[in-house]
């Protein structure tokens, strides 16, 4: 029974040598755990706050790329317009050039027309003369076969016509 009850001497003897463990603990070993101890939680501590400003650097980051694809879409989106309004302005362009264009070749076409018109009238004004000086002429050989009747159709153009 001396474990459940132990002796005097026993418990002074124990007491001492925890004292003696205490005291040589406390001399070497606690300040080195409590050094370790105080490094370990230093450095968790920087851990911490390191990842701390990662995950802000991030949250800046991941604001930084939003604005960038923002920026990115509305100048695509610029872009895009802009191309629209050449490609409008190009047909638009295209578009009167070709009016133009074909207003100019109806146009010469009217004149080249109206000129051929005229050519051909002043064509058939020629026939006609030609044809109907013939004709005359014609007639008034029929007409003049004799002397007398040219003499008398001479004088009567003559009184006919009043000399200015």
């Amino acid at each position: 029974m001396s474990l459940i009850n132990p002796g005097f001497g026993l418990v002074i003897w124990m007491t001492l040598a925890f004292g003696v463990l205490l005291f040589v603990l406390a001399k070497f070993a606690w300040p080195m755990i409590l050094t370790s101890l105080k490094e370990r939680e230093d450095s968790i501590e920087e851990a911490l706050l390191a990842a701390e400003k990662a995950r802000e650097a991030m949250e800046e980051l991941k604001l930084g790329n939003e604005e960038l694809i923002k920026e990115a879409q509305d100048e695509r989106d610029s872009i895009i317009k802009e191309a629209r309004e050449l490609r409008d302005s190009m047909i638009n362009d295209a578009k009167v050039k070709a009016q133009a264009s074909a207003d100019a070749i109806v146009e010469n076409a009217r004149e080249s027309i109206e000129n051929e018109k005229k050519g051909a009238l002043v064509e058939i004004k020629n026939t006609i003369a030609t044809f109907s000086i013939d004709i005359a002429e014609k007639i008034l050989r029929e007409e003049l076969k004799d002397k007398k009747t040219q003499t008398a159709y001479a004088e009567k153009l003559l009184k006919e016509t009043s000399l200015n």
